[in-house]
């Protein structure tokens, strides 16, 4: 028997007590008790997500401030509102290697760079050229970000409140967008840009304090340095003898492929998770949330509605609903709550284009701004409960750490391309048609229920390694 041969044995062996376990129900892995040290290792890595949620929604209410003082048009402007998204998918290219290469502590350090960099160029921006390539700096910085942040923070906490850990980060990006169309009515562009810049401060000082993922420091073969921390983040005096050998069996049963490629990806093990990762980050963004996230301002006004007053209406049910979502999410378990969130962005979106048919018939006056309001505003809430965060918590659980870094990169990829095409064209579209525009929207909506109820597997109370492993055998769905 040659070398690799005995490898895939010993990682068969190594997998077959996994299989088995999570077929009996009886794994339990790590346990769920959360450290301060976990706790407060979050709180920095959501520092990055806040900032995303920051540059997510700056270009709502900084539209007609920007294109007065530099008189941009509709395309100059849909040109800087979407630049941030291909900023992300360059971001994408790089996030899955320089995590696999640097560790997640390094990348976030990395990204806030970039970050830094695109919001002062924003600030003292004196035309369209120098916004775009601040807009597309602060892109590259996200891209990285909304990669490596779920990915640090479900690599460090335990199985039983991974869950609410990860939606944190989506808890943040809404603080994030909140806080844009609060602060936005009130300050300058300029002023805003660089209110931008302060979760990077927060979040490139914490890093100093936090240890880096255990399970890169297990693969990277820096054994001394996994085990401390491991132990600081389970606590002084909690025995982690057995989450310390379930992560180096993990570990090294996927050595064999730690080089894997793009092409490694399209292997028969791998299909299922493929097909899931793709299918909820391609749907997530064409959902419509990329769009109206970005020109929400645009559509208040369109609708007729004061839009300052609508804005802030808006904004005030992110933070609630991404908190419910964190509380929900290791209750009521990951499938039945993007259901339940994609089922209601999709009554929302059709109620938004209901109200822009009415209004083009110039039936109920009265009622349709206030009707495209609430339908937007239901529509963030349900958005932020469920579809805004699952996508990335499950990509962050489903693919093993032998091809978590290519997955990673091609899942990101395709949701940030997804959320340009959308972003891009969204100004346009709502001058083709407003109701058209969200009618889509419902339909891909929609999409999202269907197919989450079809193929979406529950991950909740599982440990990574024990849904690696049940993943390659299909017997999580």
């Amino acid at each position: 028997m040659d070398k690799n041969e005995e490898t895939k044995m010993e990682g068969g062996l190594l997998k077959k007590p996994l299989l088995e376990k999570a077929a009996a129900g009886s794994y339990t892995g790590a346990g769920g008790t959360s450290s301060p040290a976990v706790i407060f290792s979050t709180l920095v890595a959501v520092c990055g997500s806040f900032t995303y949620g920051v540059a997510l929604s700056y270009s709502s209410p900084t539209q007609d401030g920007i294109t007065k003082d530099l008189g941009l048009s509709v395309a100059d402007y849909s040109m800087f509102g979407s630049i941030m998204t291909v900023g992300g998918m360059i971001g994408a290219l790089f996030c899955g290697r320089m995590t696999a290469v640097l560790g997640c502590k390094y990348t976030m350090w990395m990204s806030q760079v970039f970050c830094t960099i695109g919001w002062l160029a924003i600030a003292l921006a004196t035309s369209s050229w120098w916004l775009d390539m601040g807009r597309l700096s602060t892109g590259i910085g996200v891209g990285f970000l909304t990669y490596v942040v779920p990915i640090y923070v479900a690599e460090v906490t335990p199985k039983d409140s991974r869950g609410a850990f990860s939606y944190a980060s989506q808890l943040l990006i809404n603080f994030g967008c909140s806080v844009v169309f609060l602060v936005g009515n009130f300050v300058s562009w300029r002023t805003l840009a660089l209110i931008g810049l302060v979760p990077g401060i927060l979040q490139l000082v914490g890093l100093f304090f936090i240890p880096e993922s255990p399970r890169w420091l297990a693969k990277v073969g820096r054994a001394k340095e996994f085990e401390a921390s491991l132990q600081w983040l389970r606590g002084k005096n909690v025995d982690i003898s057995d989450e310390k050998e379930e992560i180096k069996s993990n570990v090294d049963s996927m050595k064999e492929d730690s080089n894997a490629k793009v092409t490694d990806l399209f292997q028969k093990k791998y299909a299922y998770s493929l097909i899931v990762g793709l299918g909820l980050m391609l749907l997530q963004p064409l959902g419509g949330n990329s769009g109206i996230s970005s020109y929400a301002s645009a559509i208040v006004e369109r609708a007729g509605f004061p839009t300052s007053t609508g804005t802030i209406i808006i904004s005030t049910v992110q933070v609630p609903s991404a908190a419910a979502g964190l509380f929900l999410m290791d209750f009521a378990g990951r499938r039945p709550l993007l259901m339940v969130s994609a089922g209601g962005m999709c009554f929302c979106s059709f109620l938004v284009g209901l109200s822009f048919v009415l209004q083009g018939l110039n039936l109920l006056r009265d009622l349709t701004p206030i009707l495209t309001v609430l339908g937007l505003t239901v529509y963030t809430a349900a958005f932020s409960i469920g579809a805004a965060g699952i996508p990335w918590t499950m990509m962050s659980e489903i693919f093993p750490m032998s091809v978590k870094a290519v997955a990673g990169t091609l899942v990101t990829l395709v949701n940030w391309s997804s959320s340009w095409l959308v972003t891009y064209t969204f100004n346009f579209m709502l001058q083709w048609s407003p109701a058209g525009t969200f009618f889509i929207f419902a339909i891909v909506c929609g999409g999202i229920v269907v197919f989450t109820w079809k193929l979406v597997p529950e991950t909740k109370g599982r440990t990574l390694e024990e849904i690696h492993a049940s993943m390659e055998t299909g017997c999580l769905h």
